[in-house]
């Protein structure tokens, strides 16, 4: 009789495979990041900017901060697609009101994101081109 509540458990987890994969998507990149390299349209974004780069995650919103200049919203992920996809929109900053699509890949510890800042489109790989504003960065987690 035990045997039944565990297979209608497992039926149940299978059958929301994919609230539990966002749900743990999102738990995974929580955190603090910071950029340890970034490219923007094929060329190599300066160091001295990319170093006043923070990115914070929690649940399903994001806080970037550029030097003083902070950006605020709310990110939908979808990890089911090849490559993964995220949508950010900003609620306040100077993002207030757009979408930027992305696509991402994350390990314990690096968090690779690739921005269409057009808002036109999504890129298609982790890869800059000139005459884009494809913008790629490479997230570091921040130890506490």
């Amino acid at each position: 009789m035990l045997l039944r509540p565990i297979v209608v458990l497992a039926l149940a987890l299978v059958c929301s495979s994919g609230l539990a994969d966002r749900a743990v998507a999102v738990e995974d990149l929580t955190g603090t990041w910071l950029p340890s390299a970034a490219e923007l349209a094929g060329v190599k974004y300066p160091d001295e900017v990319r170093k006043t780069i923070t990115l914070v995650i929690k649940d399903d919103t994001y806080s970037v901060s550029v030097g003083t200049l902070v950006d605020r919203g709310t990110m939908k992920l979808n990890g089911d697609a090849t490559p993964k996809e995220m949508d950010v929109t900003g609620t306040d900053g100077p993002n207030k009101g757009r979408t930027i699509h992305a696509i991402y890949e994350h390990t314990a510890n690096t968090l690779r994101i690739c921005y269409d800042l057009s808002g036109d489109g999504r890129p298609k790989q982790f890869k800059t081109e000139p005459a884009t504003q494809l913008f790629l960065v490479t997230y570091e987690r921040k130890k506490p």
